[in-house]
């Protein structure tokens, strides 16, 4: 009889540790994979792309290079992890591969014949180079550096006595962005553009001057000349927004400039017969959401026009078709990411969506594509159960997808349903999406406590794609929702216009009238509701526990806290200022004050916590403190949680992800 219990016993317990090891866990974020970046060949017959994965010794990310058939077949690691290896790019006649790879300590170009296998490094960097072009004849390169700035003090200082023991020398700063999330304190450097021989030699830099080339550039079809996008004036810091095309003839690096107009030209694609460019840009109105639309000009700059009139959604990553009567793009609609074909008369066909999966942590929008001549593409393919795999299709043609990267994990991993909503807002009556995640195993006749999670930006979007972030609170037993409030991108200029000056406001009634419609759906216990966001979603989870106590716990995260102290003190003051807010924060202090979280904190009973990255510079630390301490001096339970080695993107680290659920869970488990 003993013995019976015993095996029923191991058998039980075997059955229960089953049934928790088929959900997630957050070690499983190092087990994360993910692909990106996909070039497919100019013949269509093969595609490179990166994949990315985690180190869980060195807590870092790293990537590969692989290469594959367009059905799927011979799929195969040219570069290994260990080698660092990105960004590969397609010589024009489809025999080369150039790629970085920091395999030497440091970034490097690489090209590689594919046929013979043989590899060539042109040129040995001591300042790492980015976003490298082939020429259309394939015999040059171009790409972007940074070039230092000597710039001469204005102070002269005593020489210290030999062998004296003296501090480190002051920083001086003129600058007006002095520092940038991600990068620190920025040195004093520009970004310009440099041309190379592909069999090596010193690189010839073709611009320079007190500015900053975008990485997005294009080569003339005759190899002639570049086209770039970059404001040359000479109040360029005050003006982020007001970029212009211009052309760089190689053999003597004569700038022109060919647009002109108050708002940003960039984005420059040059049509396969060299006659005309395309590119994106817009009308700037000083609104906080503007869109950007296509353009096409004369390769000399003449006949400037619209060609995406009445399209209301942002175009990215625009590319030509071969016979040149059309251009690819992508963009973004109620939360998926799509591609699509533009015709010269403005006329639009989608092609695919689901495009996404480079958010690991939230469930963002962001993918890329590339088309080949024969029209066919290659993209980045992501629904809620998996990040970015990689995918072909063809107008006309089914999508087919090539791999699936995190089967080793997902398939004996339970992942929590996801379900779309529509609601409209006890505001106005406004139609808001929103999306569902239900812990696995879900029955609908149990309660379950709800977790409101809330996207940043504020204009971006979330969507029905992967999130670990998400996965993991339903793993824990939150039914978890996330929606799109007004200000949201992929819902046209209007829509995302109306936090304009006005935010936070109504995004509340849209958040808030999501909660009520998950409670009216019968699962969910009313006593235990929490919330949480970042950045954005920061601001308005500070601003909700400021408006209502029917939480039972918060964290925000990142947050903006004080308008008028963030403006001053961000890493973008030129824009925030101009764009977010009418005026100077001296000379409309009631209107940034009124939008300040800090303005409700007297009302706030809710035990709310802080979370913020140590090195943020987009909402500086600063702005968690100020928050902190305000609860603390009311004696409102909070905690103050720094996450070391982090900016504004706490998820780039696979251990700073696991500690942002962490301490997000464990701070909901002390209010259950």
């Amino acid at each position: 009889m003993q013995r019976i219990f015993i095996l029923f016993w191991v058998v039980v317990s075997t059955t229960i540790l089953s049934a928790q090891e088929r959900v997630l866990e957050s070690m499983d974020v190092f087990d994360l994979r993910y692909i990106s970046d996909p070039q497919i060949s100019p013949q269509g017959d093969q595609i490179a792309y990166s994949l990315n994965s985690k180190d869980v010794m060195k807590d870092a990310n790293q990537s590969s290079i692989w290469l594959t058939n367009v059905d799927g077949t011979n799929n195969f690691p040219l570069l290994g992890a260990n080698e660092g290896g990105s960004s590969p790019r397609w010589s024009p006649d489809g025999e080369k591969l150039l790629y970085f790879s920091g395999r030497s300590g440091s970034t490097q170009i690489y090209i590689r014949w594919l046929k013979e296998g043989s590899e060539i490094q042109p040129y040995n960097f001591t300042t790492s180079p980015s976003n490298v072009q082939w020429s259309p004849d394939g015999k040059h390169i171009a790409f972007t550096m940074r070039v230092p700035f000597q710039r001469e003090s204005w102070v002269q200082l005593p020489q210290k006595p030999k062998g004296a023991d003296w501090t480190t020398p002051p920083v001086l700063i003129e600058k007006l962005k002095f520092r940038a999330d991600g990068a620190g304190f920025l040195p004093d450097n520009y970004n310009h553009l440099f041309v190379m021989d592909v069999r090596g030699g010193q690189p010839r830099q073709l611009t320079e001057g007190n500015f900053n080339v975008s990485g997005n550039f294009a080569w003339s079809s005759d190899s002639k000349s570049i086209y770039i996008s970059a404001n040359h004036r000479e109040d360029w810091e005050y003006a982020p927004s007001n970029t212009e095309i211009h052309r760089v003839v190689l053999s003597s690096g004569q700038l022109s400039t060919l647009t002109d107009r108050l708002g940003p030209d960039s984005s420059p694609r040059v049509s396969p017969d060299g006659s005309q460019v395309a590119y994106l840009g817009y009308d700037d109105e000083y609104l906080g959401y503007q869109i950007d639309a296509l353009y096409l000009m004369n390769a000399d700059g003449s006949n400037q026009r619209l060609i995406s009139k009445g399209f209301d959604r942002q175009l990215s990553n625009i590319q030509w078709a071969a016979d040149g009567k059309g251009l690819y793009f992508q963009y973004d609609t109620e939360g998926n990411t799509r591609i699509a074909h533009i015709n010269l008369d403005g006329e639009v066909k989608d092609l695919a969506n689901n495009v996404g999966g480079l958010s690991i942590g939230r469930p963002y929008s962001g993918g890329d594509f590339t088309v080949a001549k024969n029209g066919r593409f290659a993209f980045t393919h992501s629904t809620p159960d998996h990040p970015a795999d990689l995918a072909v299709a063809q107008a006309g043609k089914p999508v087919q997808r090539l791999t699936e990267v995190n089967a080793g994990l997902f398939d004996h991993k339970e992942l929590g349903e996801v379900e779309e909503i529509w609601y409209e807002s006890s505001y106005d009556g406004q139609r808001i999406q929103g999306w569902i995640c239900k812990p696995p195993n879900f029955d609908p006749n149990k309660k379950y406590p709800l977790l409101l999670e809330i996207h940043g930006g504020p204009f971006a979007n979330y969507g029905d794609r992967f999130s670990m972030e998400v996965q993991l609170y339903a793993a824990a037993g939150y039914v978890v929702l996330y929606t799109n409030p007004r200000g949201s991108s992929s819902y046209g200029k209007e829509f995302g216009n109306l936090i304009h000056h006005n935010y936070p406001n109504q995004d509340y009634d849209d958040l808030m009238t999501g909660v009520d419609e998950v409670i009216s759906q019968g699962y969910i216990d009313e006593d235990r509701l929490y919330v949480t966001g970042g950045s954005g979603g920061g601001v308005l989870t500070a601003w909700i526990v400021g408006k209502t106590d029917r939480f039972r716990a918060a964290v925000v995260a990142k947050p903006v806290i004080n308008w008028y102290s963030f403006v001053l003190h961000a890493d973008n003051p030129a824009f925030f200022s101009k764009y977010w807010f009418p005026d100077f924060p001296w000379e409309a202090t009631e209107h940034y004050m009124e939008r300040s979280p800090i303005s409700l904190v007297g009302n706030v009973s809710t035990p709310t916590m802080l979370l913020t990255g140590e090195q943020d510079y987009r909402t500086p630390m600063s702005e968690t403190e100020q928050y902190y301490t305000a609860l603390k001096l009311r004696k409102v339970e909070t905690a103050l949680v720094r996450i070391q080695d982090s900016g504004h993107g706490i998820a780039n680290k696979p251990s700073n992800l696991i500690n942002k659920v962490s301490y997000v869970l464990a701070w909901f488990e002390r209010y259950p």
